[in-house]
């Protein structure tokens, strides 16, 4: 593998997360073979239970971080429910990780209309022809679903359903993680009591 050149220097001294989070995303393009933007979703459902799965980060500002999904779909039905959640980013080849969690809201529809746009057409298909997350008889009915969407969108564009969209976790902690000998590894917490609030740093023990 090609040896990256880290661009972030000494994390520990940055005082903004975001700048610090586009950096490590950076060196994660450049050494990660894979999806350098795949990232954990947690979420709970109305009985507390946790769930986690893999979602790829499309967006991200300073006013949060950015994936699209079936509101549908079990994931959806949670962050529409409980409305908060937490993401963790971990990159091997780095010996990295990020872990943030906070409140969600929903991305506008022109938000939402922007990137549906910018898929596949296959993948538009798709998002009206999976109904994500429910029992499924056999493949033939998914591969079904597909086609008779393909023709009904057969011309012209393809229309975003009403039931897919973002969702975008607003941040009251972000933490940065790099791996160290002996298990002594840097750890630095950016912590605020509200998504609009200054941030906070606290340096953490291993």
């Amino acid at each position: 593998m090609t040896e990256v050149e880290l661009t972030s220097g000494d994390f520990t001294e940055e005082n903004e997360p975001f700048s610090l989070f586009g950096a490590w995303l950076k060196d994660a393009t450049a050494s990660e073979i894979n999806d350098p933007n795949a990232v954990a979703v947690a979420t709970v459902d109305e009985n507390g239970l946790p769930n986690v799965r893999m979602v790829l980060l499309k967006d991200y500002d300073e006013r949060g971080f950015v994936f699209y999904t079936n509101f549908e779909s079990q994931k959806g039905r949670e962050l529409l429910g409980q409305q908060k959640a937490a993401m963790v980013f971990h990159w091997k080849s780095l010996r990295r990780q990020v872990r943030l969690r906070g409140e969600v809201e929903v991305v506008t529809d022109q938000e939402a209309d922007e990137y549906y746009a910018t898929r596949p057409r296959g993948s538009r298909i798709g998002a009206w022809a999976s109904k994500q997350s429910r029992p499924l008889e056999g493949r033939f009915a998914l591969e079904k679903s597909v086609a008779e969407y393909t023709a009904r969108y057969a011309l012209g564009d393809i229309p975003r359903p009403p039931h897919w969209s973002g969702f975008r976790i607003k941040p009251v902690s972000i933490e940065f993680w790099h791996d160290r000998p002996f298990r002594l590894h840097d750890r630095v917490e950016f912590r605020r009591e509200t998504p609009e609030g200054d941030w906070m740093k606290v340096r953490m023990y291993p």
